[in-house]
């Protein structure tokens, strides 16, 4: 069976063990979406990972959902970033950006205008602001000829993305954000050419990666994906046929990498390994769940099919998890409290493995 600690080609990168490194917010950006030099230790104390995914990256400010987060839409923020992928670089590792939009998931508070979305539902739950947490409003729907440049601020932060030196890009079209939004079945009511059925569901994603694809090239993008997820209140029908027709044209792009949250049955999942003939990175915990990746979730599904497993909350409060893994050392458990105050409490001060004569 296949291990862990094996090598995996992707795309033109040679990773050096299976292990990716799962984006997570942390919203410790500096105003205007900078990324800092605390980012840039943080990110470089896990480059052991095969490969790093960022948090989630805004590529318009329109997209950004939460205050804190980081953004590839300005030359400041490109520029800030190159000291990320530098670090990553010097310490051997590899590193996607995650290009989040947030869609719905967001409030005038934190952008000063009006979150958009495929029709006026406003997401479930409550939002993140400079003010606390807050109920999101009713985002104004996209009229059909305003879709296409959303579609394409994806392609253009994966081509910042790349002039600040990352190695490719992760479109985030899972957990209830924008793409996600279009995916679905209650967030999306159009009726024209990106709604109703699943063909005109995928629409938003297909046209969003194949910007990406046309902007940095098929081998340095990837997209995650939740299939059947109910972030933010979101619901999909349909959702084997859903997501082999997405994948179907996933594999038409020739994209790096397709990234699986383990939101639907196994049975499900299966079936979407079995119709994804490219890479397949899978992770094998809902996010936030009880339960944390640990190395028999890995086990079992790279002997499922999956051929890169992602961890999320381990890589926390574990700098050194591919070491831990490889050699059976226990893992150190989080802050769950640290795990959005800022700062670098709770960021930075994990250690790596003490060992003791």
């Amino acid at each position: 069976m296949t291990s862990l600690f094996d090598s995996h080609q992707l795309g033109g990168l040679t990773l050096p063990n299976r292990v990716v490194m799962a984006p997570m917010s942390r919203v410790r950006a500096a105003p205007g979406g900078l990324a800092t030099p605390s980012m840039a230790a943080h990110y470089a104390q896990r480059a052991t990972a095969g490969l790093i995914v960022t948090e989630g990256v805004q590529p318009s400010l329109v997209g950004q959902s939460n205050p804190g987060t980081p953004g590839l839409h300005t030359d400041e923020q490109v520029a800030s970033w190159r000291q990320v992928t530098g670090a990553v670089h010097t310490n051997g590792g590899r590193l996607f950006a995650q290009l989040m939009h947030g869609g719905r998931v967001s409030h005038p508070d934190t952008t000063g205008m009006l979150p958009v979305g495929p029709s006026a539902v406003p997401a479930v739950g409550e939002v993140f602001t400079p003010s606390g947490p807050q109920a999101p409003p009713a985002p104004r729907a996209l009229e059909t000829a305003e879709v296409p440049e959303h579609a394409e601020a994806f392609g253009r932060a994966a081509r910042r993305a790349v002039e600040a030196g990352f190695d490719g890009v992760e479109l985030h079209g899972a957990n209830g954000y924008l793409i996600s939004q279009f995916l679905s079945s209650n967030a999306n009511l159009r009726t024209d050419r990106y709604g109703g059925s699943p063909t005109g569901r995928v629409r938003f994603a297909v046209e969003a990666v194949a910007a990406t694809v046309d902007a940095v090239g098929a081998d340095r993008t990837g997209i995650r994906l939740s299939p059947g997820g109910t972030f933010w209140g979101v619901e999909e029908t349909d959702v084997p046929e859903l997501y082999a027709l997405l994948l179907a044209e996933l594999a038409r792009l020739s994209v790096a990498y397709v990234h699986l949250e383990a939101t639907a049955d196994e049975e499900v999942l299966i079936g979407l390994r079995r119709a994804w003939p490219g890479t397949l990175i899978m992770n094998p915990v809902l996010p936030m769940g009880p339960k944390r990746t640990g190395r028999a979730e890995a086990d079992h599904w790279l002997g499922l099919g999956a051929d890169l497993i992602s961890f999320g909350r381990a890589f926390i409060s574990n700098p050194d998890l591919v070491e831990r893994l490889r050699t059976g050392l226990p893992l150190a458990p989080a802050d769950e409290g640290t795990y959005y105050q800022g700062g670098d409490a709770g960021y930075l001060t994990y250690p790596a493995y003490q060992y003791t004569a």
